[in-house]
């Protein structure tokens, strides 16, 4: 079992966030995750004017993942402009969910808090066999 070092993710995190491209929300937003392996990756939000065109800062984490070698997610800190928690949308849920499954631990105001929390009832892989 790897150990989580929450203060070093949450750190990693506000220092993705600082790289975002947030020119028209003014939303910053930064990601920082545990791997499997013991790697620490991150991403951050990039905007775009066609709107809907805007990649989220988990979207730039999981591709981050399948760049630098695959692997499966063990926790994440996803933090705004002030460095808080941010709970992922839920688009970013179900993408997050592909790559960590029900086991990966996301940290919340509340605490670390498992993703079969956050998307209970998930589809995944396992459910296109059925």
């Amino acid at each position: 079992m790897i150990k989580i070092d929450w203060d070093l993710l949450h750190k990693s995190a506000k220092t993705a966030m600082k790289s975002a491209y947030v020119p028209y929300s003014k939303f910053p937003v930064g990601v920082a995750a545990l791997v499997d392996d013991g790697r620490i990756i991150t991403g951050c939000n990039v905007e775009n004017a066609s709107y809907g065109l805007s990649l989220c800062a988990e979207c730039g984490l999981v591709s981050n993942l399948a760049l630098s070698g695959g692997g499966r997610l063990i926790a994440i800190v996803c933090v705004d402009a002030q460095g808080e928690f941010l709970s992922p949308c839920g688009r970013c849920r179900q993408l997050l969910f592909e790559h960590g499954g029900n086991d990966l631990v996301h940290m919340t105001p509340e605490g670390a808090k498992d993703m079969a929390h956050l998307l209970p009832w998930a589809f995944g892989p396992d459910n296109l066999d059925k």
